[in-house]
This record gives structure tokens, C-alpha cells and sequence, in this order.
């Protein structure tokens, strides 16, 4: 017993779907490909390249209504930006918040700030620090 074979002949009727289907699955996949990878290096560029300050909370001191905050920042020299530091009370509620500034020359700045609380805070928590 033979069996008959599925297969259209050569060259007979020209390339299968299955052969356009492919070759437009992979088209469509490298356009993908490209354009996230270039949308990761957008938003990359922007983290890395345009953060051009920073902090880090060194320790801070409790008191009845402030909070004193010994901050390290570091920026670009001649860079100017903020920083906006908050505190909570035990309770969890926001208790102070405010923006410091930070400018000059200087790339790495050690300062004691003052935060303002409406009752005593528990924290002094960095939320950021943005250039501008």
C-alpha cells in the first residue's frame, strides 16, 4: 500500500502561506525588538543622565515640633535643585513635609536641616531629590 503525498510540487504554484506568514512574523518581531530596546534606552538616558542631584539621610534628631535632619547630597557642580523631606508621627500620619535647596558649586554637601512637624514625628524620610 502507498501512501499519497500531501505536498504541493515544487516551483508549481510559488511560496506557501506558511512561508509568508514567517517571514512576516519575523519582520514584525524585529520592528518590535527594536522599539523596546529603544524605548529602554530612552527612559535609561533620562534616569541615569539627568538625575543630577541626590541625598541620603544621614541621622536625624526628634524634638516636641521639628525634626533635625542631617542630609549628605550630592550633585553636578554648579547644579541646583531640592530635596523634600517629610516625617510621621507614630500614628502613621504626615506630620511635616518641606523642600530644601540646595545650590553652588560644591559636589557633595553635608547639612543639618530643620523640618518643621505640627506634633512629634517618629521618621524623617527623603521622598527625592530633582534638579532645577
Amino acid at each position: 500500500m502507498s501512501t499519497a503525498s500531501t505536498r504541493l510540487p515544487e516551483g508549481r504554484y510559488g511560496r506557501s502561506s506558511d512561508a509568508r506568514s514567517d517571514r512576516t512574523l519575523k519582520v514584525v518581531g524585529t520592528a518590535l525588538g527594536v522599539a523596546l530596546l529603544a524605548l529602554v534606552g530612552y527612559f535609561g538616558y533620562h534616569y541615569v543622565g539627568q538625575n543630577k542631584i541626590s541625598a541620603e539621610v544621614i541621622e536625624f534628631d526628634i524634638g516636641k515640633d521639628a525634626v533635625k535632619v542631617h542630609l549628605e547630597v550630592r550633585k553636578d557642580a554648579g547644579a541646583s535643585g531640592y530635596c523634600t523631606l517629610r516625617s510621621q508621627a507614630e500614628s502613621g500620619a504626615e506630620v511635616g513635609r518641606a523642600d530644601f535647596r540646595f545650590d553652588g558649586d560644591a559636589t557633595r554637601i553635608d547639612k543639618v536641616v530643620t523640618l518643621r512637624t505640627t506634633s512629634q514625628g517618629t521618621t524623617a524620610e527623603l521622598l527625592g531629590c530633582h534638579a532645577g
